[in-house]
């Protein structure tokens, strides 16, 4: 700057400095970089110098002790020596120890991708995000899905870390990328790898599913996330974006899984538009899909018990009384299960979450209820045999305006919802309960008998009285008193 102004007020105005500075560090001929003297002094006197060398020892012979601890330590061991103030300062000497003499920390080497080598997928939770579904809080995971090389990724939602789970959600993966890639790698997931003890490295049906699909498994050394790192990285780039999305959306709600679902699809479209460069370089070396996909689900044969029902993984379901005493076969999905009896499937149930849970269907057992029905008072999972509210409500009533019959009176009631129309019956219910009429199996019946309630129900005009405006006028102008 003195140069081209050749004028030294000039320059220093420029530089934001006072003249004699500017003077100064003209006469020196140096920078005021150059000059600035490193602070390596002390201001005050070390609080820790006496016992450093006590605390340095600690660190050497466990180097993961934390500031806080060794603090605590010294408050303990010298009372009234050391205020709370002072912790800040143990802590910046303990950090200069470790950065100069302390033990080393891990490298992590950054690894080349090549196309179509690598693919890793993993699980993660969503529902820190708030989703619900028709207004009920959805607890689910995704199935997370990469290519390391473009970053392509994709995704299915599950209910849990289970083998059907990641067998459906590699499938849905690969059929949507129409390839396959070299090797597969996920983490130590107990339903893919064994034990260390075990001879095999993978299960049989994780290395079932690899060889259909021409698959390399690779796993992660336990404790060491940062070997799938892609996928890991992945997820939270990913529910960031979700997160985002649901802003712009405005409604963090969803009719239905089906819709929830094509929203993330929609989503993932959106991400992997910016990587289609090298994906293509990936498309190009990936090999070819076999000609179908691998069934996604687990096999299990059980018997019905007397009690109409069976038990698959910790969770009890009902069938048709029809097959107590058989074996059936079960076919377990992500989402439900089917059952399988003489080559045949003759249910399709929704799958429970979690263990020790129940899902009685009234059909199944109504039958031989009705006429056992001093066995429904204490049912273990009598529960189950409301289909509705209103179903619960006429019980209810029943109970208090028949209470020597109103078990018999309710289970004729469900027995012809179970014969009829369960929705007839409980239009039939409600209309009663809103009309103020008794409920009984002969009011019911009758009304299921004559059609729908609902569409007889006459409609009532709601008539309401015009406001008189000039009532707000004269409150304004009337007198305020104390």
């Amino acid at each position: 700057m003195l140069q081209r102004s050749k004028n030294l007020s000039v320059a220093a105005a420029c530089a934001g400095m006072d003249e004699k500075t500017a003077r100064k560090y003209r006469d020196l001929g140096k920078l005021p970089s150059e000059v600035k003297v490193e602070h390596s002094w002390r201001t005050r006197p070390d609080p820790f110098r006496d016992v450093w060398g006590e605390v340095k020892k600690k660190l050497e012979n466990n180097p993961g002790l934390e500031a806080m601890t060794l603090f605590a330590y010294l408050q303990r061991e010298y009372p009234g020596r050391y205020s709370d103030g002072m912790l800040r300062t143990l802590q910046r000497r303990i950090k200069r120890w470790r950065a100069l003499e302390g033990p080393s920390k891990e490298v992590f080497f950054p690894q080349e991708h090549y196309p179509g080598e690598l693919c890793q997928s993993d699980f993660t939770h969503l529902s820190s995000l708030g989703i619900t579904l028709a207004g009920r809080p959805f607890k689910h995971l995704l199935y997370h899905f990469v290519l390391t090389y473009s970053n392509w990724e994709t995704g299915s939602v599950c209910y849990s870390e289970s083998f059907e789970s990641l067998s459906e959600g590699m499938q849905n993966a690969l059929w949507e990328l129409g390839a396959v890639p070299q090797d597969h790698r996920t983490d130590r997931l107990t339903v893919a790898v064994n034990k260390t003890t075990n001879p095999e490295e993978f299960t049989a049906r994780y290395r079932a599913l690899l060889k259909h699909y021409e698959l390399n498994g690779r796993k992660i050394q336990a404790g060491k996330p940062n070997e799938n790192g892609d996928v890991e990285q992945r997820h939270y780039r990913f529910k960031r974006a979700l997160d985002q999305a649901l802003i712009l959306r405005g409604s963090r709600d969803f009719e239905s899984v089906r819709e929830y679902g094509a929203f993330l699809k929609q989503l993932f479209g959106q991400l992997n538009r910016g990587r289609r460069e090298r994906f293509q370089e990936e498309l190009e070396v990936l090999h070819s899909l076999p000609e179908r996909r691998l069934e996604s689900c687990k096999r299990l044969r059980v018997k019905v018990g007397p009690s109409s029902t069976i038990r698959v993984n910790h969770n009890v379901y009902s069938v048709n009384s029809r097959l107590i005493g058989e074996r059936v076969d079960i076919r377990l999905y992500i989402d439900h299960l089917e059952v399988w009896y003489a080559q045949r499937r003759v249910e399709k149930i929704p799958r429970l979450r979690g263990e020790s849970r129940h899902r009685i269907n009234y059909r199944h057992v109504i039958d031989w209820l009705v006429r056992k029905p001093g066995a429904f008072e204490n049912y273990r999972y009598r529960q189950d045999l409301f289909p509705s509210t209103h179903f619960r409500l006429a019980y209810d009533l029943l109970k208090k305006t028949a209470p020597s019959r109103f078990h018999k009176e309710y289970l004729k009631i469900l027995h012809l919802a179970a014969r009829e129309s369960e929705s007839l019956v409980e239009s039939a219910i409600r209309h009663l309960l809103e009309a103020g009429e008794p409920v009984s199996y002969e009011a019911v019946a009758q009304l299921v008998k004559a059609g729908n309630p609902d569409q007889r129900t006459a409609v009532q005009d709601v008539l309401i009285p015009a406001v008189d405006l000039g009532l707000y006028d004269r409150l304004l102008h009337q007198e305020v008193r104390p």
